[in-house]
């Protein structure tokens, strides 16, 4: 197993332990994240997000992650999140395919894509099955995600 994939393997241990702080001891101080909810988030954002999703979870998520491959420079991972949506508590499992950059043994870029319409239709019901897959929808989602996370940073002890 090479360095980073000993990272990938730390940070989707923590996850699947509910242990944001211990996943952003993974992230480099200029870390980058994008995914299709928030968009992209840059530095202490994207540890915020996992605590905030975390925390919104109240221990009732289910990380499995498999598939970690990495090298000196890239690497990827699978995963798979089974939770009760927190807006709606309907059931989603999200299946997500990652993508990394390293620097210095530690993830500088994280790209998690996912198919967000299959997402809304699990986390909206009809209204996601409608209306997911369009760009006005998809707009409301990120920013209520982004808004959520403002609030949580303002908040946040």
């Amino acid at each position: 197993m090479t360095e980073n994939e000993k990272t990938l393997t730390k940070f989707y241990t923590a996850f699947t332990n509910a242990d944001a702080s211990t996943m952003c001891e993974c992230y480099h101080p200029d870390i980058k994240f994008r995914d299709p909810v928030f968009g992209l988030l840059k530095g202490n954002q994207a540890c915020d997000m996992w605590k905030m999703l975390i925390k919104s979870s109240k221990g009732n998520i289910i990380i499995v992650f498999s598939n970690i491959e990495a090298d000196e420079y890239l690497g990827t991972a699978k995963w798979v999140a089974t939770y009760n949506f927190s807006k709606t508590k309907r059931k989603v499992i999200n299946e997500v395919s990652s993508h990394f950059h390293f620097k210095n043994g530690l993830i500088i870029k994280h790209t998690d894509d996912f198919d967000i319409w299959k997402w809304s239709k699990q986390a909206f019901g009809i209204p996601g099955i409608l209306f997911g897959w369009t760009g006005f929808m998809q707009k409301k989602i990120h920013e209520k995600a982004i808004s959520s996370l403002k609030d949580y940073q303002k908040n946040k002890q």
